[in-house]
């Protein structure tokens, strides 16, 4: 069961960082300001980490 949690750890982290990649331009893209100035993995820590679904996390930037 380790191998389990620890593969889904991975494929959430891939997820977040396919989902909102840094463009590199501030000015057009707006996902640090979506996410407070956090790192979008940052950000959605406890559903990386399996703590709260993706659905709560993405509720606290409403």
């Amino acid at each position: 069961m380790p191998s389990l949690l620890r593969r889904r750890y991975h494929v959430d982290k891939q997820y977040i960082k396919d989902t909102f990649k840094c463009i590199a331009d501030c000015d057009m893209c707006g996902l640090c300001t979506v996410f407070k100035g956090k790192d979008p993995e940052l950000a959605h820590e406890d559903y990386i980490s399996g703590k709260r679904e993706y659905m709560d996390v993405s509720g606290d930037y409403k």
